[in-house]
């Protein structure tokens, strides 16, 4: 998401001030890899993981890597993946002046490329391959249209490790991204090649499997981490192939994402032919093979001109017939995650215009009785809407709130929940809720600040000790309760003295109940 982007790039301009030392190099399969030294890290950057997304092998799944001998400079993160154009909510001269500024400025410090299929590898200066560090792998976040694995500086989080006597081995991954990842159609689901980022991130997984172990990292202690769309991937692996790991990880990290409720790959048609018809594809034969000999910038110009794409199958029936991966797992929301993501719809003002909202946009398909039921549980009253707890505030246009409240409920929360209620108690689950920046205007805690907790942070700490000994919890301090449906106890980040304490999952239940059970009848 546009917030990941924000929240990050002061990691990644910090990440460029450090002193330089000696270049740390390692050899992959006679090809050997020469990183960057800094401070109590070393970097490996860049490295390829697949074979090249590229000609034929565009929408096709991703293939293992052969390495040639010689020696390659991984001293730079490898460009990012197709992105999708980003637009801000705003019309006019100023709207188009605006939105030329940020994809510009998100283009010079991302720049993309087909050939992306790479991943980062951070580690404690002078670790030995027989060291078998735990392994944090981190999955970046964007609404599955934008986004690098550039975006977050994992010296951070190794650097943090440190302080704490828990060294981690730190990577991350690139994954195809918009309709270069995620196209869906009859074609593509014909073609078995849906889905393709998910599958390249599984490929990253396997990668990390085999060549881990040369960076001192243990293939068998393994946490995959994500954030926002990252999350949701995170969640996905888990259901993928059944829960079935193929033991390429042990643990798992959400934060605000869980698996949603979203149709068959098929219903993505429209927008497939749609593609199809801007490329010039659509007299051929076979439309998809066409679309694997179009100039890269020709389709990246037409899926500039698309909505997102893309598809996942059955989810919430996978987790209602317990296939989900049985590993411990953390997930997490931010209080208000609806927040950034209502302001494109300022327009709305009145009840009428809320409930065609989550009629014709939000849950196309549902009934009336289901609009007018969530529209009771999200009522106007602008005392109970997101930023939560901020009484008369922030009240921009008489519906942004509860639209909030909705939004992030529906995207974020809800999902969440489901996934709890039909996991906790199979497996060791922690599960928490941020509060932190309340005082932010309009956004209050907003989606994706959570990001901030890991520089040093007591998130990072969470995270480090989980990937150590898939325990959150450290000899003293604030001890973490396990999430039981009995109990439903999140760990509360708030900003202040008492800044992490226990509350309970209980809020707005009826609410998310409503939202769950109009979106399982009502797939995207």
């Amino acid at each position: 998401m546009i917030s990941t982007f924000l929240f990050t790039i002061a990691f990644h301009v910090l990440s460029t001030l450090a002193v330089p030392l000696a270049a740390p190099s390692i050899t992959i399969d006679g090809a050997t890899f020469k990183g960057t030294a800094s401070g109590t890290t070393e970097k490996f950057l860049g490295v390829p993981f697949a074979q090249p997304p590229i000609g034929n092998l565009r929408y096709r799944l991703p293939q293992p890597i052969t390495y040639s001998a010689g020696t390659y400079d991984a001293t730079e993160y490898g460009p990012a993946c197709g992105q999708q154009v980003v637009r801000l909510p705003v019309e006019g001269i100023v709207g188009d002046v605006a939105n030329s500024i940020v994809e510009t400025a998100f283009g010079k410090i991302f720049p993309d490329d087909e050939d992306c299929l790479t991943v980062n590898i951070v580690r404690p200066k002078g670790t030995l391959p027989t060291a078998k560090l735990p392994v944090v792998a981190w999955i970046f976040g964007g609404g599955f249209q934008l986004g690098s694995a550039s975006m977050y500086d994992g010296g951070v989080i190794v650097d943090r490790s440190l302080e704490l006597s828990q060294p981690v081995v730190y990577v991350s991954m690139n994954y195809r991204l918009t309709a270069f990842g995620f196209l869906a159609s009859k074609e593509v689901k014909d073609a078995g090649v849906g889905n393709l980022g998910l599958h390249d991130q599984r490929q990253a997984l396997r990668w990390v499997n085999k060549y881990i172990s040369l960076f001192g990292g243990d293939p068998t202690k393994v946490t995959i981490w994500g954030q926002s769309a990252g999350a949701i991937s995170v969640s996905l692996q888990l259901i993928a192939n059944g829960g079935n790991t193929e033991g390429l990880f042990r643990a798992a990290f959400m934060q605000s994402g869980a698996p949603v409720p979203v149709g068959d790959i098929t219903n993505g048609q429209p927008h497939y032919d749609a593609l199809v018809q801007e490329t010039g594809c659509a007299g051929s034969t076979d439309t998809l093979q066409c679309l694997r000999t179009v100039p890269y910038a020709t389709l990246k110009k037409a899926i500039n001109n698309s909505p997102g794409l893309f598809g996942y199958q059955a989810l919430f029936e996978a987790c209602l017939q317990g296939k989900v991966a049985k590993i411990p797992y953390i997930t997490g929301n931010c209080d208000d995650e609806g927040t950034l993501f209502s302001l494109p719809t300022l327009n709305i003002t009145t009840t009428t215009q809320f409930k065609n909202y989550i009629k014709n946009t939000f849950l196309t398909g549902i009934t009336d009785a289901q609009v007018n039921e969530i529209a009771e549980l999200y009522p106007p009253d602008i005392t109970k809407g997101s930023p939560f707890d901020t009484g008369i505030l922030n009240a921009v246009t008489p519906q942004f709130k509860r639209l909030a409240a909705f939004f992030g409920d529906g995207v974020f929360q809800a999902p969440r929940r489901w996934l709890l209620d039909h996991t906790a108690g199979k497996q060791d689950v922690w599960a928490y809720v941020s509060k932190r920046f309340k005082i932010l205007p309009v956004l209050g805690s907003l989606h994706a600040h959570d990001i901030l907790n890991y520089a040093g942070g007591d998130m990072g700490d969470h995270l480090i000790r989980f990937a150590n000994n898939l325990n959150p919890n450290g000899q003293s301090g604030y001890q973490w309760p396990k999430y039981t449906l009995a109990t439903r106890q999140l760990a509360t980040y708030r900003d202040g003295l008492i800044k992490l304490s226990t509350s309970t999952d209980n809020y707005r239940k009826e609410a998310m109940e409503a939202i769950n059970a109009a979106s399982l009848e009502n797939p995207v």
